[in-house]
Parts: structure tokens; C-alpha cells; sequence
């Protein structure tokens, strides 16, 4: 998100700007970014210890680059519910999320830095409740919400689009943060509503590894995890894994989600596109990039990282790293 387009050149926005210009009210506290950014708007609400609304609208006059440094110091789920627009955020540590219009985007935060993007005149309006440790041990007990949680950085967790019976408890909210008539029990009652919908896919208890995973098993899947790894730029299938380290596909994907809180084809896509970004930052040319990373058609590869980084593959092209 926010590269440059038509010639125009990002502007940038810095913790130390952001930190300049909160003001506070009754529960909460709202930033609004200097005029000449444009229209950008954030609003921070406390519904509960451990529970808060993030409610953001931006139009930016100019691609905008919001720099954020360990933006959650404590581990935190962020659940997003894209309104309008996109946007995406672009970790240090390679991490990369996108939030459009229509979905929902659960993630978990802790520490890091990175940069928050948007383009230019397209308006953005997303809604987030950010959950803490606190919270999530109240409702779920120290163990799940430790798995959930995870031991540190950000990741994606789960997107899908946005379900009708949760549009209906976002707009509410929305619409209690510009017209605040049912108080705060109602906006409460809503955004628990929300984080129960999410939990009740997300917080399934994790598998003993004694009862259901031997060490044999959990070295064969980290044989799989190296396998992928290596073989990047080969067709890979839950049935080739399988048969390479002696799991079977149940056992395989049940034990991607214990070890390493994903799917076998959510950690395979990420590796591709981390490769791909490196190479080509490296000056390898989109063709290449897309064929060591098991991509025979330049533009289906062009359409996934597009779709996992916000921006396209030519945008990366050639630009190395400072230093």
C-alpha cells in the first residue's frame, strides 16, 4: 500500500508526530494528523480493562507511510473489520498484512515496528478491537490464551469476509461512535458480541502433544516445515509432505496448527512471498522471482503478491535495502 503513483512521492508520518497530537476525552482518545496529511482520523475508546475500540478514517492527500514502533509493547489479539478502502501494514521483520473493505482480519501484535500505508484519495474506514493478555486469560484461561497469542511478533491469525451477524454488531458501534445514544453498556455489549464470534474459531483448546503428537510426529513436521522451506520453487501438495516425512494429511495439517499456528498452505505462501520479496530487492528480475518460487506463470505471481503485500511485484523490482 501507498507506493508512489503517477510520480507522486510518499509522505511520511512519525511516532514522534502521532505522539504530538492526541487529545482526550471522556473514555478515550482521539488523533487527528496535521492538515496537511489531509483527513486523517483516529479514535480510541476503553470499553473494559484489556478491551478497547479503535475506530480510523483517513483520506490522505498524498500516499501516506505511518511509521509505527512497537506499536503493542503487550501481546495483543487485533481484530479488524475493514469498512472502506484498504490499507496494509509492512512489519521490520518482513511480516505483512492487508485490511480491505468487507472483511474481517484477526491478527496478533507484540512489539516490533513497522509502517502503516495507505494510498492517496482513497478514503479508509476500519473499526478494531484490540484485546489484551488480561482479557483474553479472563475469558479463555492462561493456556489458550497463550497459544493464541503465540510468543511474540505479529501474524495473521485468520481472514475472512465479514459475516452478516457481525456487520450488524460493526455498524451498531459505528454508529455509536458518531451519534453516542445507547451508552456504554450497549457498545459493550456489541464488541463482547464480536470478540465471541472470533474466539469461538480461534480459541479451540491446543492438542497435548503427549496425547496426540509423539516427538516423532513433531519432528516430522518440522521436516516438513525445513522440506517447504527448501523446495520453494517446487509444486508442493499436502499429499507430497505427507508421503516425504510418513504423516498423514490429518495428522499433517492438525499438527500445523499446534506447532505453528497455521495452515500447511498459509506457511507455504507466506515463504514464497518473503523469498520473492527478497529477490526481488535483490535485483532478480518478477520471471525469475516467480520460478524460484514455484510460480510457472508470471502473472498468477504478480496477482498473489499483489493480493499478500499490497503492491505489485514491479514496485519492488531493483530497490535494495539501505545498507
Amino acid at each position: 500500500m501507498a507506493t508512489a503513483q503517477g510520480g507522486t512521492r510518499s509522505q511520511r508520518i512519525t511516532p514522534a508526530q502521532l505522539a504530538s497530537g492526541p487529545t482526550q476525552h471522556p473514555g478515550g482518545q482521539r488523533i487527528r494528523l496535521p492538515a496537511a496529511f489531509g483527513d486523517c482520523r483516529t479514535e480510541r475508546l476503553s470499553l473494559d480493562d484489556g478491551l478497547a475500540l479503535v475506530s480510523t478514517r483517513y483520506l490522505p492527500n498524498r500516499p501516506l507511510v505511518e511509521e509505527s514502533i512497537n506499536p503493542h509493547p503487550e501481546p495483543m489479539l487485533v481484530i479488524t473489520f475493514g469498512l472502506r478502502g484498504r490499507s496494509g501494514y509492512l512489519g521490520r521483520d518482513g511480516s505483512a498484512l492487508a485490511f480491505d473493505a468487507g472483511r474481517t482480519t484477526v491478527s496478533r501484535f507484540h512489539g516490533g515496528s513497522g509502517e502503516r500505508r495507505y494510498d492517496a484519495a482513497q478514503e479508509v474506514s476500519q473499526l478494531r478491537l484490540l484485546a489484551d493478555r488480561r482479557l483474553l486469560t479472563r475469558y479463555l484461561g492462561a493456556e489458550r490464551a497463550g497459544h493464541l497469542l503465540g510468543d511474540g511478533g505479529v501474524r495473521q491469525l485468520a481472514g475472512s469476509p465479514t459475516a452478516p451477524a457481525s456487520t450488524a454488531h460493526v455498524n451498531a458501534l459505528a454508529l455509536a461512535l458518531e451519534q453516542p445514544t445507547g451508552g456504554p453498556l450497549q457498545m459493550h455489549i456489541h464488541a463482547l458480541s464480536l470478540l465471541a464470534m472470533q474466539l469461538e474459531a480461534l480459541a479451540t483448546p491446543p492438542p497435548s502433544p503427549t496425547a496426540r503428537f509423539s516427538q516423532a510426529d513433531i519432528d516430522r513436521l518440522h521436516q516438513a516445515r525445513e522440506l517447504m522451506q527448501a523446495q520453494l520453487d517446487q509444486p508442493l501438495t499436502v499429499a507430497y509432505l505427507c508421503a516425504a516425512v510418513g504423516l498423514n494429511a490429518f495428522k499433517l495439517k492438525q499438527g500445523f496448527h499446534h506447532c505453528f499456528a497455521t495452515t500447511p498452505h498459509r506457511l507455504l505462501l507466506e515463504m514464497r512471498m518473503h523469498k520473492a520479496h527478497l529477490l526481488l530487492e535483490s535485483g532478480c528480475q518478477v520471471a525469475q522471482a516467480a520460478w524460484q518460487v514455484g510460480y510457472r506463470h508470471p502473472n498468477n505471481f504478480s496477482a498473489a503478491f499483489t493480493a499478500f503485500f499490497g503492491k505489485s511485484p514491479k514496485t519492488v523490482f531493483g530497490k535494495r535495502r539501505p545498507g
